[in-house]
């Protein structure tokens, strides 16, 4: 009998991030959570545990906040790029300068309460694209529950010491080789899963997007310029990938009415919402971090969720 060796353990690397202000891992990172339960982000006491799909291979990545220092480790294959690229995850490039809320009282003290909230950017556009396309026209439970059956069935195992269940998301070739039945069974109707088939035969085409800077305008029209993603789609996306500090989510359901209440007392809809934030332009996703982070909830009355295709939004 022939016993195949053991694979070697996979390699600790390390780093220490000294951005010169404190950097709150926790908000920073949450946009990358799809859901509890989510095989590629756990929460273990004070760190925070990532499984990363990145152009070098697959990566477990564990950050915790000592002081003002962010101490990284990875382990696997994409471990180095990860190392080199834990910066602007971590919110390295996210300029708040002339970001001025002094005027508006929620928001002063939004930002009060949380100094430390920094965009992060992933520098992985397919790996973000996904699970937004996934999110579309469905209620984020919904999209949460196929997400994590699809990960699961066709990600690979995180390397490393990961938390147990942790899974690395597959890569483009992977998710274009998952048969139409697996969708079907996750609960993705053929339009996104289609969306998703046309994105990942663009996959480096998208990345390269990455050169033209921190999201805009060009970025959003490359995204967009691929049938099924639209304005909220490519929000989303580069809201995370990029780091765009000025891509609110037009389209959404819930975000108008947060929005809304929390600047002006009263539900508004999406040409609403712009107007409120108007003010901050150049900063307007950070408005939307500010609130959705700082814990407010708008009024729990109101009529039922009506499902709306946010792919032509």
């Amino acid at each position: 009998m022939i016993v195949e060796p053991a694979a070697p353990p996979a390699q600790r690397h390390d780093t220490v991030y000294r951005p010169g202000h404190h950097v709150d891992v926790r908000a920073t990172l949450r946009p990358l959570m799809r859901g509890t339960g989510d095989p590629a982000f756990r929460q273990v006491d004070a760190t925070t545990w990532l499984a990363l799909r990145t152009p070098a291979g697959p990566v477990t990545v564990a950050i915790r906040a000592v002081g003002d220092e962010v101490r990284v480790s990875t382990w696997g294959d994409g471990a180095e790029w990860a190392i080199e690229h834990a910066p602007e995850l971590l919110g390295r490039g996210d300029d708040w300068t002339g970001f001025d809320v002094s005027g508006n009282a929620f928001l002063a003290a939004a930002r009060h309460r949380q100094p430390g909230l920094r965009l992060c950017r992933t520098n992985t556009v397919v790996a973000m694209l996904v699970p937004a396309i996934l999110e579309q026209k469905v209620t984020s439970r919904q999209a949460w529950r196929a997400w994590r059956s699809l990960v699961r069935r066709y990600g690979t195992p995180a390397p490393g010491p990961a938390p147990e269940g942790m899974a690395v998301p597959p890569d483009a070739d992977t998710w274009a080789r998952v048969p139409s039945w697996e969708w079907h069974r996750a609960g993705i109707e053929p339009g996104r899963s289609a969306t998703v088939m046309r994105a990942v035969r663009v996959a480096a085409s998208l990345e390269r997007t990455l050169s033209l800077g921190r999201g805009g305008s060009v970025v959003a029209e490359r995204l967009m310029s691929i049938p099924g993603i639209g304005v909220w789609t490519a929000a989303e996306t580069t809201q995370r990938s990029h780091g765009d500090p000025d891509s609110p989510s037009v389209g959404d359901y819930h975000l108008p009415a947060v929005v809304g209440w929390a600047l002006a007392g009263a539900p508004v809809d999406d040409d609403g919402m712009l107007e409120l934030l108007e003010p901050w332009r150049g900063h307007r996703e950070r408005v939307m971090r500010l609130i959705t982070g700082s814990g407010f909830r708008k009024p729990s009355f109101g009529p039922r969720m009506t499902i709306q295709d946010h792919r032509f939004h």
